[in-house]
């Protein structure tokens, strides 16, 4: 059964390395969270390894450029492994052809025009109209403020009934931006699939992203029996991608889940913690309210 804690400093001496979430974690797609702030650079000055593991579908570098309006330190965390990354490594690759449509909102256009170093001049990706496409690649709706994936039905039964696979580079069902929730790429990719459609992960929590992840902390000199701790607020991302991957997990509860553990936020009630964890089958090692 899961252990409640306080703060990440009960347990932070027991690992060598986190992997944590963005959204919901260290912020709230607005600002930054000052005590998970405190609580990442505290761990990295006693020696600890923070990679920010997200699961936006944005190469590292775009996800970077927000950083500072949000009020993320560049001293709060050591490198960024997107799921934009391990899916834009795949799409090179050839996964869903090399005739894509883009389903997604311009802000992802970075997905295609920052061509990593080991694909260039390698592989030519080309954007087509869906009627040409060989296979989809999902970034999310094209306008998230206001769509929902109902609204991609008539779309996905062309390109199912076309036989197109669909990549998706965000794993995520919704996020909470601010006081808004919006729908991600997984929502449309789940739609695509009980649709009939063939969707792709590299995201949270599917093994990808987590091999990339493992490679930049060796790239940082840590051993591969390093101790390793992920933080989240995602049970069926951050928790159960721990899961798959034999690494332990502190969940937080004052993300997507908030509503579900009483009325006081900073104080989840274990009872009512136990039994939706038991629902959903799953038993991180640690729970906390918030990173702190």
């Amino acid at each position: 059964m899961t252990t409640l804690i306080r703060a990440f400093s009960e347990i932070s001496s027991q690992y060598d390395a986190v992997f944590c979430d963005l959204w919901g974690c260290l912020h709230n797609g607005v600002q930054a969270y000052p005590e998970a702030v405190a609580a990442l650079r505290a761990f990295r000055a006693s020696g600890g390894k923070v990679v920010l593991l997200t699961n936006a579908p944005r190469p590292a570098a775009f996800v970077q450029e927000r950083f500072a309006k949000m009020n993320i330190p560049d001293d709060a965390w050591d490198v960024i492994v997107s799921s934009g990354d391990a899916a834009q490594d795949a799409m090179f690759a050839g996964a869903v052809g090399h005739k894509i449509w883009h389903l997604g909102p311009d802000k992802d256009d970075g997905f295609f025009t920052a061509v990593p170093e080991a694909w260039a001049g390698k592989s030519h990706i080309e954007r087509v109209p869906l009627d040409e496409a060989e296979g989809i690649v999902c970034t999310g709706p094209f306008h998230e403020d206001t769509e929902v994936p109902d609204d991609y039905r008539a779309t996905f039964l062309q390109a199912k009934t076309r036989g197109i696979p669909m990549l998706c580079a965000n794993p995520d069902i919704v996020v909470d931006l601010g006081d808004r929730r919006i729908y991600c790429a997984g929502a449309l990719a789940e739609l695509y699939q009980e649709m009939g459609g063939e969707a792709l992960y590299f995201g949270k929590p599917h093994p990808p992203i987590y091999d990339l992840a493992r490679r930049k902390l060796a790239a940082m000199g840590l051993r591969d029996d390093a101790r390793i701790l992920a933080l989240g607020d995602g049970v069926n991302t951050d928790v159960a991608g721990a899961a798959g991957e034999g690494i332990d997990c502190l969940f937080i509860t004052g993300g997507l889940a908030v509503d579900e553990f009483g009325d006081d936020r900073d104080a989840p009630d274990p009872e009512m913690l136990r039994v939706w964890l038991a629902e959903r089958q799953q038993d991180p090692q640690f729970t906390i309210s918030k990173l702190r």
